[in-house]
């Protein structure tokens, strides 16, 4: 029998699969993304999530601790191998008014974690922008206008080391009560998409 492919989807509350309207409640495993990626994909695949709320790219939180994505992947990597893809979703809570970072600052820090990748291919995920309410939550003031930028920025590094990209930013998507966490039918929209792009032998 062959051995399933596998694919670590690294990510933050988004790939938890947090509620938009409901703090602290969870989407079923069916419903979130990397789930939903598992039904499409078949038995073939075996789709881990490693989604965790809070989660950045490469930057200790002062106010959260344990969020660096940086410090994690490694480990990851290790436990879960072998990979067949890693799939990278972050920089959403790198708009967080406290990091004081720019689109480009962001976009780099998602480079590091492409880079700590080396025994297989990665797809780098551009998150959507926020919705440009998600300041009514203090700690998103001012996310909306840098997070319009992310998707040129990660596009350029995507292309600069030769991985490949999705921007999620070009998905339709609807408004929600928090700004920045998804509905349901994101979740499906996006694991459409990340399909279209998969393409292990």
């Amino acid at each position: 029998m062959d051995r399933q492919k596998v694919i670590l989807c690294f990510g933050d509350s988004n790939t938890w699969g947090a509620s938009p309207s409901e703090s602290g409640v969870r989407y079923p495993r069916d419903v979130r993304w990397p789930g939903q990626l598992q039904k499409i994909l078949g038995d073939a695949y075996y789709v881990i999530e490693e989604g965790q709320p809070g989660r950045t790219t490469v930057w200790d939180d002062p106010i959260e601790q344990h969020k660096n994505g940086a410090k994690v992947l490694p480990s990851l990597l290790e436990s879960h191998r072998p990979l067949d893809l890693v799939i990278i979703l972050l920089g959403t809570n790198d708009l967080k008014a406290r990091f004081s970072l720019t689109p480009e600052d962001i976009a780099l820090g998602a480079r590091r974690l492409v880079m700590m990748v080396t025994e297989c291919p990665v797809l780098l995920v551009c998150p959507p922008p926020t919705d440009s309410h998600a300041h009514k939550w203090q700690p998103m003031t001012g996310a909306y206008e840098k997070s319009l930028g992310l998707g040129e920025k990660f596009a350029k590094v995507a292309a600069e080391v030769g991985c490949d990209f999705l921007d999620a930013g070009s998905l339709p998507r609807n408004p929600t009560p928090d700004g920045f966490h998804w509905d349901t039918d994101f979740h499906v929209e996006l694991a459409r998409a990340i399909k279209k792009i998969i393409t292990l032998e």
